[in-house]
């Protein structure tokens, strides 16, 4: 009986880190594509933004020391004024994610972001963009 209940434990464990990782590759594919429809042209293909204008994503220490809920804001609403990022000084605007994106697609880019261009970061689910995203 025990030895049933420890391998049901495990069976479901095992089930929802691979769901996890499921999920987390979905994200990462459609965030993907909504960097490159949208964010792509301004943080570039690689992430590395342009020249004093926009900001780099790659490696940034902005992402790694902004909570989540701030950067959602910023991707919904958009951002303008002074930010360091890198140890590098920007004062520009960031036009916010166009309407037609979904939560979905929210979080996926978020997410993408996260774990992209040498970062390291959290996945974000349409929970936490619902929750977060209100000015």
């Amino acid at each position: 009986m025990i030895r049933n209940m420890i391998a049901l434990v495990a069976l479901v464990i095992g089930f929802t880190v691979v769901a996890h990782a499921d999920d987390k590759a979905k994200l990462m594919t459609r965030g993907q594509q909504v960097f490159t429809e949208y964010c792509k042209t301004c943080h570039q293909a690689n992430g590395q933004g342009l020249g004093a204008v926009y900001p780099p994503l790659a490696k940034s220490d902005y992402l790694k020391n902004t909570p989540m809920p701030q950067i959602i804001k910023e991707v919904v609403n958009g951002k303008s004024g002074k930010i360091k990022v890198n140890g590098k000084e920007y004062n520009g605007v960031m036009a916010p994610l166009p309407k037609k994106y979904t939560d979905e697609d929210i979080a996926s880019v978020i997410t993408y972001v996260y774990n992209s261009f040498g970062n390291s970061g959290p996945t974000v689910t349409v929970a936490d963009v619902k929750k977060h995203k209100k000015k």
